[in-house]
């Protein structure tokens, strides 16, 4: 079972928003008792709804944090940093996302810490990280993707544009997630505790090794650096694409191996096109040529048509199809709410359901960790 691999781990959560939250939704989801710490005006994302961005109370903040217990801790009245003391002496890990100097300031650096409690596990989760000219500078998913490249070529050949859901949050709470694994197991063979620097910047930057390689390719004359809409991954070819249908729907292609695109275009009766599948990108013509096949059927009918063919095919789902989707049913990784679950499946078992939210007073915090501690 899922949530028996970190069973006993206790985790402080003093993080906001998306990142640091999923990171220990994850952890949480895997048996560890998270403990989030928010101060008493809460954690801004309690009245931030990332759909209409009105301020006002919004299901996402449980949504992130379920699986936790939450509890109201003001780290800046003597009180509150003595009861938080006694909690870093029983963690394990220690996951914040303040910017750089703000967790000293409030007498909990990292040297602090580990006098505490020499074994923890502190991972610093911030936009830019902890060193560099921009480790201080505001920043949000969209200024993280920027920064890397990523955003130059996403997109159309006429501007770049943004990924949802935000994909440098969640690669940067899967990047400290894995760090605190890791530093966890080394704790195990005698390594002590850890110091982790993560950025969500950095992570989605060692993503970009296509982009970067190619690069280096083209400055040697080897090619052509990267552009929105004119390579394999992002647009530039025909057999790698998605084509509008006659309803207003998409299909997604990702006929990238020839046998898949020999299939593709024997199902449409265009035999034609198969030797055209190295052209030169961007196959703007070629893409004019399936795109106007496509767009004279429905969505439905191209599910007929091409869903039984072996050829990367897919329609594209709108939310409210996803969970009467019979691949997405069988996994089972949507509870009957249509709320979210660990994504992995333990010797053959599909995961289970999350607890929700669950706000705790000081008291009982202290208790229960006195009680493992």
């Amino acid at each position: 079972m899922i949530s028996e691999f970190l069973k006993g781990l206790r985790v402080l959560d003093l993080s906001q928003f998306l990142p640091g939250p999923f990171a220990t939704q994850l952890l949480a989801d895997m048996g560890a008792d998270v403990l989030k710490v928010e101060p008493p005006r809460g954690d801004p994302k309690r009245e931030l709804n990332p759909v209409s961005n009105a301020r006002v109370a919004a299901p996402f903040h449980a949504a992130v944090n379920a699986g936790k217990r939450v509890v109201s801790i003001d780290l800046k009245s003597e009180p509150g940093k003595s009861a938080f003391e006694e909690l870093v002496v029983a963690a394990d890990v220690l996951l914040e996302s303040y910017r750089p100097g703000v967790i000293e300031r409030l007498g909990f650096g990292n040297k602090r810490l580990r006098e505490l409690n020499p074994g923890l596990i502190h991972c610093a989760l911030s936009g830019y990280g902890q060193t560099g000219p921009l480790r201080l500078r505001a920043g949000h998913d969209i200024n993280y993707v920027a920064m890397t490249g990523s955003l130059n070529v996403t997109g159309t050949a006429e501007r770049p544009v943004m990924a949802f859901p935000p994909i440098a949050d969640y690669g940067g709470a899967l990047q400290a997630t894995t760090a605190i694994l890791g530093a966890l197991i080394g704790r195990e063979r005698g390594g002590g505790g850890a110091y982790l620097d993560v950025a969500v910047a950095d992570s989605v930057l060692s993503w970009q090794a296509y982009g970067l390689t190619q690069v280096a390719l083209a400055a040697v004359g080897q090619g052509t650096k990267p552009m929105c809409g004119d390579d394999l991954l992002n647009g530039g070819a025909a057999c790698y694409q998605v084509y509008a249908t006659a309803d207003g729907g998409f299909i997604s292609l990702g006929a990238i191996e020839e046998v898949f695109w020999c299939n593709f275009c024997q199902a449409l009766g265009r035999v034609d096109w198969i030797a055209r599948q190295t052209e030169t990108m961007p196959q703007t013509l070629l893409i004019a040529e399936v795109s106007g096949v496509i767009a004279s059927e429905p969505r439905e009918y191209w599910d007929r048509i091409l869903g039984a063919v072996d050829c990367c095919y897919h329609p594209v789902l709108d939310y409210t199809e996803v969970a009467s989707w019979a691949q997405v049913k069988s996994r089972q990784l949507l509870d009957g709410e249509g709320k979210l679950r660990f994504a992995a499946w333990v010797e053959g078992a599909p995961p289970s359901d999350r607890l929700p939210m669950r706000e705790v007073d000081l008291d009982e915090a202290l208790t229960t960790w006195r009680d493992v501690g």
